[in-house]
Order: structure tokens, then sequence, then C-alpha cells
């Protein structure tokens, strides 16, 4: 079982057409190497949802999709295959596809600059040397999009942090991560339902 496997599973729910629409995108890069790593911390974030909801991923253009009906809601949970450097190509395409209003669109990523399981959620920002949001900026050509990172600290030596990044969840770290994963499914519910600006209230710094 996997660890982000913490909800009891739901029907597969019936989408209906005419249902608001929210684009969730958790970035990461493809392939068993990269599996459980920070650095993919937002497909494991996309995949608790997803998990809660007994909805399951599908292969899609420029990636695997899920779709999760919530109170008249439709949320679109995204994995792009593009690798992080060209997010923005998946990204792009589905919000000109499904016709995502920008106030709709999430990005989940993780951030070096927030203590190990710190959730900070924002309508814009900048991309701060993140290659999936330079990428997904250089497309959208804005920096004005909601945000959703999870800290993953900065505890490595000089000239290791590409191996930091790209490594596996220490003991201790793994030990917490259910818990942040439940923390993160209840933000980005509250954010559909009830909008950005609650959800930051509710749950930024927790």
């Amino acid at each position: 079982m996997a660890w982000f496997n913490l909800f009891n599973k739901k029907k597969q729910p019936t989408i209906n057409p005419e249902m608001k629409k929210f684009l969730i995108v958790g970035l990461g890069n493809i392939g068993e190497e990269y599996h459980n790593t920070r650095h993919n911390v937002g497909f494991n974030i996309v995949d608790a949802i997803a998990e809660k909801h007994g909805a399951t991923f599908q292969s899609a253009r420029f990636g695997t999709m899920a779709q999760v009906r919530l109170k008249g809601r439709l949320l679109m949970l995204l994995k792009p295959d593009t690798y992080m450097n060209l997010s923005g190509n998946a990204v792009a395409y589905w919000i000109k596809a499904q016709k995502i209003i920008p106030e709709h669109l999430l990005i989940i990523t993780d951030d070096l600059h927030l203590p190990f399981g710190t959730i900070r959620l924002r309508p814009k920002g900048s991309h701060a040397g993140h290659n999936g949001l330079k990428s997904i900026e250089e497309k959208l050509n804005t920096a004005h999009y909601n945000r959703l990172r999870f800290g993953i600290g900065s505890n490595y030596n000089p000239n290791q942090q590409v191996d930091f990044v790209l490594g596996s969840w220490a003991e201790e770290e793994y030990g917490k991560i259910p818990e942040r994963m439940k923390k993160c499914v209840g933000l980005l519910e509250t954010f559909v339902l009830q909008g950005v600006q609650t959800a930051m209230n509710q749950f930024n710094g927790n």
C-alpha cells in the first residue's frame, strides 16, 4: 500500500460538463528512479487527493490525468510527463483545451527555501529558480497563477543541491509525510470550494 493511501476509496464520479473546472498540476519527473523523491512531491500530493476521492489516473496528452467531482466542481488532476523543465507545455495545452480561467489553475511544487513539510499557497510569485515554474511562466507569459509550495528544506552540503532535490526523503521525514499529505489535500479542497484567500488563511505555514 502506498504511503499516500490515506482515505477510503469512493466510486469514480460521473462528470457534468457544466461544472466549474479547476486544473491542479503536480510537478515532477517521470521514471521509477524519481519515485518518492523530494522533487516529485507535486506528484505525491495530486496522488493523495485522487486516492481520497477514488479517482484513477489515465493516460492523457502531455501526462496522466484523474478527474474528481467535489460539490459541483470538477478537479482535473494532472501529472505532466514532459519532465520538470518542460512542464509549461502541459499546463499551456490543458488550460487552452479545457478553457480553464486563471483563478482556477493551481501548480504544486517542491521548495528548497521552506522548512521541511511547510506548505505555502500564493496567487502569484517568482519562479525562484525552479525549472518547472520557470517553464510555466514562460509558456503562460505571466507569473500570476496560483502555486502551492511544499517545503523540502535545505539540509545539504555545498555543491550537493541537485543530489538532495532528486534524493529520497530521510527516514524521519518519510514518517511525517502522511500527515503532511492530509494537510495538502485539505488545502486543495478549501481552495476549490472557498477560494485562494481562505485556503491561504487556514493552511499557510501549517
